[in-house]
């Protein structure tokens, strides 16, 4: 058969294609442990960040020690043994009919369009009682959903953090959801004042000499439909919808 045949030719690239699948695939599954492992590393940072927790040159494992994971029903606010909490994936389960409750557009300010009936929590405890506990949280912003942590201190109103770690937002607009000053901005304020929910995140910038200043957050200048995806996720989440069952419960020691 000449080298120049149609035949020949179509072999060669077969046999390559072949070749080739082979060889990612091979590299994908034996990457997989590396790159689960990566993950979960990752999601710690994030945990840690979050909640203003992380140390540099300290490893990640030894800094995530003091910090312990639990579930808690959503519905009644309680913590869980229903399912487990070092395997249990809160995101796999809010698209499963089974683990998950569809909402009603009007109660679906942060537009998730389903919640899990469990969510994964995570607490830095001390002799006194929490010190910490580090929410997940999770809307839309212009164009993405916004996955990430909502932390607070141990009177279980006052922000203690936050961040995002997975979003599409525009870079230099919605993007500056990752900007450190913005996120800082979070720290101390009021996410609840004598247990109504009082935290806002404004279009503009909050005037700090006017009563309420406490609760508010500034917009992201030119982000004005992220700053209020912001708004209503954070919002769902501190709501009776989210997490506020679970804050009642730990204020009154039932949970």
């Amino acid at each position: 058969m000449g080298n120049d045949s149609i035949s020949k030719t179509f072999g060669v690239a077969l046999a390559l294609c072949v070749i080739c699948a082979v060889v990612v695939s091979s590299a994908a599954v034996i990457l997989r442990p590396t790159q689960e492992v990566n993950k979960l590393l990752d999601l710690k940072t994030n945990i840690l960040a979050s909640a203003g927790l992380l140390q540099e040159g300290v490893s990640i494992e030894t800094q995530f020690a003091q910090i312990s994971t639990r579930v808690v029903d959503l519905q009644t606010g309680e913590f869980t043994e229903a399912v487990d909490a070092a395997t249990y994936d809160q995101r796999k389960a809010s698209k499963d009919p089974a683990l998950s409750i569809a909402l009603d557009p009007k109660q679906d300010p942060a537009k998730i369009k389903r919640r899990a009936n469990y969510a994964t929590v995570y607490m830095v405890e001390g002799e006194q009682g929490i010190e910490k506990i580090i929410l997940p949280i999770k809307g839309y912003g212009l164009w993405s959903t916004l996955y990430g942590f909502l932390a607070l201190e141990a009177d279980l109103e006052t922000v203690a953090g936050i961040g995002f770690y997975e979003h599409t937002e525009t870079p230099g607009l919605g993007g500056e959801v990752d900007n450190p000053r913005w996120k800082a901005s979070w720290v101390g304020k009021q996410a609840y004042n004598q247990g109504e929910l009082t935290i806002t995140v404004l279009k503009g910038k909050a005037d700090m000499s006017r009563a309420g200043s406490e609760s508010q957050i500034d917009g992201l200048a030119g982000a004005t439909l992220t700053t209020r995806g912001v708004d209503n996720l954070v919002r769902y989440w501190l709501g009776d919808q989210g997490f506020r069952p679970l804050i009642n419960s730990l204020k009154s020691g039932e949970a």
